[in-house]
């Protein structure tokens, strides 16, 4: 099984701590649209043996697209692969895209998950992020959403600079009461040449604190696990049968076609990554030429790739497939590496596999970059 992730490199603003490739102009949209379907159909020999269970509209933001656009895109990935029965189709959407008629048109369209981009309830925390829609509509879109769609993700950003833990703790009771079934939460990281670094360089914005963070991050597991939701994933929640199938194809190794400008793809042996300029992009497609660069992974890649994976998730390290998959010296240097964190409680192994405990989750990707192999080929 495998899927296919769209990019849509357009947003109405620039949120304050987003790094992703984008544009605010939508001159290009139509031109975009037509390039991306042409990708869809340019890229259907990769997928001639393999069945397609997830589309997947990222961005961006995807809701600033026409319906009909969408569909057209959907069609033509049904037109060029093969599709299994009832494909995960999500679209990310932000809370402003989705007025009452908007939802009704999803709702009637093949689309059958949606992601909305809330990050906070509070009107002080959006203006913060530099979001383009206000609390009001952030609920106003879920209360219509809920109507329409049993498949919902929301997603939540903890550790902004002056949350308290009361506020947070509000924050997640309001996603709660939607009864929403899928929650992603992330803290707000301070990327380079973003707005957000800028002012925390400037002394405008106070800089995230880690205590703050670790803190949100554990009332977050807290409150969600009492409300029923599965920890499956470092950043994701979900209710029993409503985890990411596309979010979780990638942390199982599965292989996925990115479309479009900076769009990542990945084979099983290959990592593949479209050119991040929009008019690149569509000239290059309008000529007939894959924007794409690759780079096939050695042995040692992979085997970080599945320990970074492996360790933010429900599923964990599998020690019989590092010994079959990378073999014994690799099986050896990983349970060397791992013994401390055994030892201080922040990993443990049962039944061959190697998991985080709830006090390493939040520590997993430090824990993961130490186990990572740097010498052997």
């Amino acid at each position: 099984m495998s899927g296919i992730y769209i990019h849509i490199p357009f947003c109405k603003q620039a949120c304050h701590y987003c790094d992703f490739h984008f544009s605010t102009s939508l001159k290009k949209k139509d031109e975009m649209v037509l390039a991306l379907a042409k990708e869809i159909a340019m890229r259907k020999e990769e997928f001639k043996n393999d069945v397609v269970e997830t589309i997947y509209f990222g961005g961006g933001t995807p809701s600033v697209l026409a319906i009909e656009d969408l569909r057209l895109l959907i069609e033509e990935v049904f037109k060029n692969y093969n599709i299994v029965e009832n494909p995960e189709i999500t679209v990310e959407a932000n809370p402003d895209d989705l007025d009452n008629e908007t939802i009704r048109q999803l709702a009637n369209s093949s689309i059958n998950r949606l992601s909305i981009g809330i990050q906070s309830f509070f009107e002080d925390d959006l203006k913060l992020m530099n979001r383009a829609h206000n609390a009001d509509e952030a609920k106003n879109c879920l209360e219509e959403a809920t109507k329409h769609f049993d498949n919902i993700s929301l997603d939540l950003i903890y550790g902004i600079p002056g949350m308290s833990n009361e506020k947070w703790i509000q924050n997640i009771e309001t996603a709660l009461s939607f009864g929403i079934p899928h929650i992603s939460s992330y803290a707000l990281t301070v990327e380079p040449k973003t707005a957000l670094h800028s002012f925390i360089q400037k002394g405008i914005i106070p800089a995230p604190e880690d205590e703050v963070a670790q803190e949100h991050f554990e009332i977050l597991v807290e409150k969600l696990e009492e409300a029923g939701f599965i920890h499956y994933e470092l950043s994701n929640f979900g209710k029993e049968n409503y985890f990411s199938k596309n979010n979780s194809s990638y942390w199982l190794g599965k292989k996925y076609i990115g479309i479009g400008p900076s769009a990542h793809s990945y084979d099983g042996e290959k990592r593949g990554w479209n050119v991040s300029n929009n008019i690149l992009y569509i000239k290059s497609i309008q000529e007939g030429k894959l924007p794409l660069e690759t780079e096939t992974l050695s042995k040692t890649d992979r085997y970080n790739e599945y320990v970074m994976t492996g360790l933010r998730t429900i599923w964990g390290i599998s020690l019989d497939r590092i010994q079959t998959e990378f073999g014994q010296s690799y099986l050896d240097y990983l349970n060397q590496q791992a013994a401390k964190y055994i030892e201080d409680h922040l990993l443990f192994v049962d039944d061959n596999i190697l998991r985080t405990t709830r006090k390493g989750k939040f520590l997993s990707d430090g824990i993961a970059s130490d186990l990572f192999m740097l010498n052997l080929g």
